[in-house]
This record gives C-alpha cells, structure tokens and sequence, in this order.
C-alpha cells in the first residue's frame, strides 16, 4: 500500500465528509478492513504527523543466538555424515547432536534451520 495513502483514511470516515464505512474504504484503498482501523486508532492517538511517519520499532533488534564459530561447527556437522540409521540429517536431529557436540548448551530446530538458510 501507498504511505501517501495513509492520510486519506480517516478523511474519507470523517462524518463532515463522505462518511464511509471501514470496509468500502478498504475497498477503495485495496487493503483490509484492520488496516483502516489500525491507522484510524494512530491517528486519533498519536496524530496526523505520527500517522504519516513509519512506526518505529520500540525494543531492539535480538541479539544473534551463535557466533561465527559455532555457526561454522553447525554447518560443518551438518556437511559429516548422518549418524547410523539415518540417511540424511534432519533439523532436530542436527539440533541434538550440536547440544551433544557442547557447541552450545542449547539450540532450537529452527535456530539450525536459520543458520543454514544463510549459507545456502
């Protein structure tokens, strides 16, 4: 959706204006009938400049779960051969066997899948 677009919401709701519903506005903006309430709510909360400006996030980034040693360990683990009775590793397995390994104390399945992603 068009940020230029944002403002024109709640003219368009303004009962000394055209008065629309929530949903023909979403239809004439091509967005969902929450996007009009959402925008509504931050304009009468916040105002029109803040309604106009893009959020800003109110906590941090996260900070990175694996260093690049460990990310490298993964991938090298992930690179050796399955362990007996499986033909391929898969994610928690992987994440067992890195908890295992003492590369870290702890690892979710996705957090493996995450760091392979980046180098695939």
């Amino acid at each position: 959706m068009k940020r230029f677009l944002a403002p024109l919401f709640p003219l368009k709701a303004d009962a000394d204006g055209p008065s629309w519903t929530d949903q023909r506005i979403a239809e004439a903006f091509s967005c969902r009938t929450k996007t009009i309430e959402n925008i509504r709510q931050r304009f009468v909360e916040q105002g029109f400049e803040q309604t106009l400006d893009r959020k800003k996030s109110q906590s941090p980034p996260a900070n990175k779960l694996l260093d690049g040693e460990q990310e490298a360990r993964i991938i090298a683990t992930r690179l050796g051969p399955a362990p007996k009775g499986y033909s391929n590793w898969t994610l928690r397995l992987l994440a067992r066997k890195v908890v295992e390994l003492e590369i870290v104390e702890s690892i979710s399945h996705e957090t493996v899948r995450q760091t392979l992603k980046k180098t695939a």
